[in-house]
């Protein structure tokens, strides 16, 4: 099984840098957790090669603390000509502008979408805006990326997002989650969809984001980090089952953990005093997965496995004679478990180095016109279970059905 270990091998040791990586942004009070510039795996005999000459004129929208709007290094795609960048904050909106080398700016979004030269739009805006942000741009005619989730706090949007994407079916919607491109969730769908592992028995996605007592928290425009509640923000941890089999949770039962100090737990504007919340999903297989986002102290992570009925996958594979025989076969038919190069000048960036294959994937996917790596579907998939496992938090752990969604 040389196949087999030295991949493990290389895998483990990309796992092991990013994890080092991430643990050392967390000590360094200057980075935020998930932006350093982790290493990542790929595979440079997969050259990039263009599918087309043709450039996407292309908006990006959102400066903000995490500066998250040119993250994704697509003013630097060889398919993009950068028309346009916005912030509602007109120094911020400068700075956007002047390291982007972009001469236009615009003073908002409502501004931008009616500029009829702009083809597609990527919004790195606030996250309770970003599914009226996304129906926005659809509805002038735009192709959108955001950021994640999909939507926040209101499940009504969840719903207008669907009608509009079916309304607009010539348009691309993406969502950029990072868990999507991680070297090991790479893997597991490609895997996944061969048949290596059969059905998933079971699944965890860990979001841990800690945030040390008495420091300043993360800013955020009109403080929406500090009205909502942990599942709220789940994508990073739903991708290990949505993005790696591209089916659904059914149904949740969920409980919450409050600061164990009385005297610092303060219901927040929604009622919320939980700073960590896991969930038990029933999936679409009939398996089970826990997701969790939490606060507490340790290592950054955004993280997962899955255990299926022939193998698994935990930085590495495993599996018994028939999942290793289908994972042999695979191979041998020349499925690709790394990530191929990027486009020249484009850098694979922070979040596992998912940055830069996020953005490569949503200009891809509009000169191609394919899917994306995560469009509407998946995202709703990777974002709704959440609201439904914070009301059942709510309710002790109620199981509560989640609405299923379909193009």
């Amino acid at each position: 099984m040389s196949h087999l270990s030295r991949r493990s091998f290389l895998t483990t040791s990309a796992a092991v840098a990013a994890g080092t990586s991430a643990l050392g942004a967390a000590q360094d009070p200057k980075t935020i957790p998930g932006f350093d510039q982790t290493k990542t795996d790929y595979d440079p005999t997969k050259e990039w090669k263009p599918f087309s000459d043709r450039k996407i004129r292309l908006g990006i929208v959102g400066h903000g603390i995490c500066k998250f709007g040119l993250a994704f290094d697509l003013q630097n795609h060889p398919n993009v000509e950068l028309v346009a960048v916005s912030d509602l904050f007109p120094d911020r909106c400068a700075e956007m502008a002047q390291q982007a080398k972009c001469e236009k700016t615009y003073p908002s979004l409502e501004e931008m979408v009616k500029d009829d030269s702009i083809e597609a739009i990527y919004c790195a805006t606030d996250a309770p805006s970003h599914a009226k942000h996304a129906i926005l741009c659809l509805q002038h005619g735009k192709h959108v990326a955001t950021a994640v989730p999909a939507f926040r706090g209101d499940i009504e949007d969840a719903e207008k997002l669907l009608e509009c994407c079916k309304s607009n079916p010539g348009l691309v919607y993406a969502m950029f989650e990072t868990s999507q491109f991680h070297d090991d969730l790479y893997a597991m769908e490609r895997l996944y969809a061969a048949g290596v592992f059969g059905r998933l028995v079971y699944s965890e996605g860990e979001y841990c984001h800690p945030h040390s007592l008495g420091s300043p928290s993360l800013g955020s425009y009109k403080d929406w980090r500090k009205k909502g509640c942990p599942m709220w923000y789940p994508t990073h941890a739903t991708a290990y089952y949505v993005g790696v089999t591209h089916k659904s949770f059914l149904e949740v039962s969920c409980q919450g953990t409050a600061d164990f100090e009385e005297s610092r737990r303060v219901p927040n504007s929604i009622g919320n005093v939980f700073t960590s919340e896991v969930g038990l999903f029933r999936t679409a297989e009939g398996g089970i997965s826990r997701m969790m986002v939490c606060k507490s102290q340790g290592e950054y992570l955004e993280a997962g496995r899955i255990r299926g009925e022939y193998a698994g996958y935990n930085h590495t594979f495993t599996g018994d004679e028939t999942g290793r025989k289908r994972y042999e076969e695979a191979l041998k038919n020349g499925l690709q478990l790394k990530k191929p190069a990027l486009p020249p000048g484009v850098q694979a960036g922070g979040h596992g180095g998912s940055h830069g294959y996020l953005g490569d994937d949503f200009i891809d996917a509009i000169l191609r016109g394919r899917k994306p790596a995560v469009d509407v579907i998946d995202a709703l998939n990777m974002t709704v279970p959440g609201y439904y496992a914070h009301l059942s938090a709510m309710k002790d752990g109620e199981t509560l059905k989640i609405p299923q969604y379909s193009l």
